[in-house]
């Protein structure tokens, strides 16, 4: 007691101008006053990684669960959200994340330009590209062209379709710069993506491109953008030597929040082997679609466990007890099973997904460029050396790679004649295969584009809202909280019948799985 009284004794004795002076928080002793490209670059990549991967913000789960990818777990508290398609302004929320990156993208711009780094501030476009693709394809019109002007406080809404229109031009100035400055100013290891390899981002923003383009295929001026797509083909495209990761050192280590990569962080294990989440299993309609493939790669996206004693309540089955097996249920889906052991016996995400603690963060796969140059060589809009099927293949391929199998497994898989063609829906089907888990947003966005693949059920739920999938997410709260007039005006948006700009226009036909699919009777 008697150190406390001097000490306050001590303050007490110090004059006005020391006291301010003494006591002064307007500054943080732990944080940088001036960035630099290097940190701003470095930190807007880790960001970048974490939205698609499921930390990050609402991150991206509820389109695994409503496209047939996952479902919720039976043994826990129900979800109403996810499994009835209630979408409010609250949940499911990556507005401000994504904004957010944008402005660490631009301060990058700005701080390279100061810097004389021309190469970081091409790269900052090609990743505000990568976010601006996101923000469109999940909310349509957003603020754009208003939105970083610090004298303007309620930005207009821009059109998805011309903020499509100026990201296009924005890579193809980025792809021109890199071209013309060659490596300059290239990054080293605080890229942690390529390394400060040029061509990689080079072949980044073409394959973003063209993702961009492709994207619009059921619009009137799609044949338009022929020229526009062909006019970089020489930039290349990402391959299965390389594709987007980030990595900038993760470890197996739950302090700070985790630093683990991040979709082992949202859906692995902590460093005392718990599950980091306890929602997630196999959906039957993802099981049964590779089953009726013959698709090697099935106990690889989804963990194969032991088939259990029947309970009093389950239909006995073929399949022996302790035979390990991908098991799941239909999203919606509730055990009335008396079965304790029906729960511990439903598959979560795959020992070919979840590799490690350390594993690199998937942005931009080799797989997903090779689909979209298959279908764009299909669609006759792409000039290539390859054809349709040959990309189509290659798409597989490394898809394959990336689970650990082999070059020969693919081609045997590819061989089959229910796959052996690259028909627009074995294109997308198969793109829609090869993103399971890392890229169930994109899954998402293809199917609703295409209608690709077909018969993807809606929740079981009774309860469930609407006779269709979800067409998009709501506009946050934070919106009509701060920006009221503007949000308004882009009407009354609905998760069943507002569409973003790109999608199909006609309603997709979703079946309703039968009730209780997942029992023992019930299964692959």
């Amino acid at each position: 007691m008697k150190r406390k009284v001097l000490f306050i004794a001590a303050l007490a004795a110090i004059g006005l101008s020391g006291c301010k002076k003494f006591l002064d928080q307007t500054a943080n002793p732990n944080l940088p006053s001036v960035s630099t490209p290097q940190l701003a670059l470095t930190g807007a990549e880790k960001i970048l990684a974490d939205i698609p991967n499921g930390v990050s913000g609402g991150g991206y789960t509820n389109y695994g669960y409503w496209d047939g990818t996952w479902a919720t777990s039976s043994g826990y508290i129900i979800q109403p959200a996810i499994t009835d398609y209630n979408i409010t302004t609250s949940n499911f929320q990556v507005w401000s994340d994504l904004y957010l990156n944008i402005s660490n993208l631009k301060n990058l711009e700005t701080l390279a330009a100061a810097a004389g780094a021309p190469d970081y501030q091409s790269i900052a476009q090609i990743l505000e590209a990568y976010d601006w693709q996101q923000l469109v394809d999940n909310y349509n019109d957003c603020p754009y062209s208003q939105a970083f002007n610090p004298k303007i406080l309620f930005p207009a809404y821009d059109k998805g379709a011309t903020i499509y229109a100026d990201q296009i031009a924005a890579l193809d100035a980025a792809i021109a710069a890199i071209t013309k400055n060659g490596s300059s100013s290239a990054p080293a290891g605080d890229d942690i993506i390529f390394g400060g390899n040029m061509a990689g981002w080079l072949a980044f923003a073409n394959t973003l491109k063209l993702r961009y383009i492709m994207r619009q295929s059921n619009l009137s001026n799609f044949a338009s953008l022929k020229t526009e797509l062909n006019s970089t083909a020489s930039a290349g495209y990402l391959n299965s030597t390389l594709d987007a990761e980030a990595n900038p050192g993760y470890t197996l280590n739950d302090a700070y929040g985790g630093q683990e990569s991040p979709f082992w962080h949202a859906y692995g294990y902590t460093q005392n082997d718990n599950p980091e989440n306890n929602l997630v299993r196999a959906n039957k309609y993802s099981i049964y679609l590779l089953h009726g493939l013959n698709d090697p790669r099935l106990p690889l996206f989804y963990l194969p466990v032991a088939e259990p004693t029947p309970g009093p309540d389950d239909t006995p089955g073929s399949i022996p007890p302790g035979t390990m097996v991908v098991r799941g249920l239909y999203l919606g889906d509730i055990s009335t099973s008396a079965d304790t052991n029906v729960e511990q016996s439903l598959s979560t995400v795959g020992p070919g997904l979840l590799k490690s603690a350390s594993m690199n963060a998937v942005i931009f796969s080799a797989a997903e460029s090779y689909f979209l140059q298959a279908e764009a060589v299909s669609d006759g809009m792409l000039t290539s050396s390859s054809t349709a099927l040959t990309l189509y293949q290659a798409g597989i391929t490394a898809s394959f790679e990336s689970l650990g199998l082999t070059d020969a497994q693919a081609a045997s898989y590819y061989a089959q004649p229910s796959v052996a063609t690259a028909t627009e829906q074995n294109i997308i089907t198969q793109k829609y295969i090869a993103l399971n888990g890392y890229g169930v947003f994109e899954q998402y966005n293809e199917y609703r584009r295409t209608g690709y693949p077909t018969a993807i059920p809606r929740s079981a739920d009774e309860a469930t809202l609407g006779t269709v999938l979800p067409t998009r997410i709501l506009y946050p709260e934070v919106e009509y909280d701060t920006n009221l007039s503007n949000v308004n005006a882009e009407g009354t948006i609905d998760q069943f019948t507002s569409k973003i700009f790109w999608a199909l226009t006609t309603p997709i036909a979703a079946p309703t799985p039968s009730p209780a699919a997942h029992r023992l009777g019930n299964r692959k």
